[in-house]
């Protein structure tokens, strides 16, 4: 595998993709690690496992477009331009494969990214993922409303400049605590007074969110990914993506790994680092790099989603 030169510090860059900064940490040395953020987050959310991850491994992980110290255009939000997105920054960048772990949005970014493009992938890590039911936080859904781009910047504003005691009654009322939930929920709403940063939310938002929930799913192609190394993380006090979500996709993957973090909320990596920086080191030390084939996968989909031992065992198939 060919990369750009080890780093031992994290290091924020930049690189033009397509005409657009895209902005990236990189850090460490070894196999490829990439960390993918969720919606009005960036990079800096990995800030707690990045320096113990980059101890075995080359750790990248980018501001998405429309995120963080990324380009800001109008243009495609989807979940298949993330990837492709990816894709071509991996590219640029000179590596060839890796382990892609994605938070929330990210995740359904990493489910994208390993359907489309198999050959980048050696494992897949999930945590709490969007993308595997519909259920979602009501904050989420109401931002989908047509109208909310009027509202937004208000709301935006108030999140960056309220007193901790009004932010605090606000969250409570939404169900969010004091904590790194109500602590990122409140910088990435902030962060939607940058120049281009709503806009860029609401396309990305409006994409795999609408009033009713999620209206992306996974789940119907999420058989295919019993080829691949997967590990699904989980707080069990997720606030914004329910932990039955992850659950039932480990259910639906057979071989999977599946971790549920007692007291964690949407942000596991900031409400318990170490275990996440373990479970990680463990998956990516005990597990053996996936090998795509053409005709592994063109077995796989002919064959389709398999039922569930416990299916088969109660006799309901």
């Amino acid at each position: 595998m060919t990369s750009v030169a080890a780093r031992t510090d994290a290091s924020f860059q930049e690189v033009e993709l397509h005409g657009h900064t895209v902005g990236y940490q990189s850090m460490g040395d070894g196999p490829l690690l990439i960390l993918l953020h969720g919606i009005t987050s960036t990079s800096d959310a990995w800030r707690d496992v990045m320096p113990r991850l980059a101890e075995r491994y080359t750790v990248i992980a980018p501001d998405l477009l429309g995120h963080g110290r990324s380009a800001k255009p109008k243009g495609d939000y989807s979940l298949g331009a993330f990837a492709a997105g990816v894709r071509d920054l991996l590219a640029v960048l000179g590596f060839e494969r890796g382990t892609v772990v994605g938070h929330s949005l990210g995740g359904g970014i990493a489910m994208q990214f390993s359907y489309l493009f198999p050959e980048y992938v050696e494992r897949m890590a999930l945590i709490s993922s969007g993308g595997l039911g519909r259920e979602v936080h009501p904050l989420l859904r109401a931002a989908a409303l047509p109208g909310s781009e009027w509202v937004l910047p208000l709301l935006a504003r108030e999140w960056s400049v309220s007193a901790g005691d009004a932010v605090r009654n606000v969250a409570a009322k939404l169900g969010l605590t004091a904590g790194p939930d109500l602590a990122e929920f409140a910088r990435g709403y902030a962060s939607l007074v940058e120049e281009g940063a709503t806009e860029a939310f609401l396309d990305t938002l409006r994409s795999v969110i609408g009033p009713e929930g999620q209206k992306v799913s996974a789940l119907d192609r999420l058989y295919l990914a019993d080829q691949i190394p997967t590990l699904f993380i989980w707080g069990d006090s997720d606030p914004v993506i329910p932990v039955e979500h992850g659950r039932r996709a480990h259910e639906i993957v057979a071989h999977s790994r599946y971790v549920e973090i007692e007291g964690s909320g949407h942000w596991p990596m900031l409400d318990a680092p170490d275990r996440i920086v373990q479970e990680l080191t463990e998956f990516m030390e005990e597990t053996e790099p996936f090998q795509w084939s053409l005709e592994t996968v063109r077995d796989r989909l002919r064959r389709g989603p398999q039922p569930a031992p416990e299916a088969i065992a109660a006799g309901t198939t």
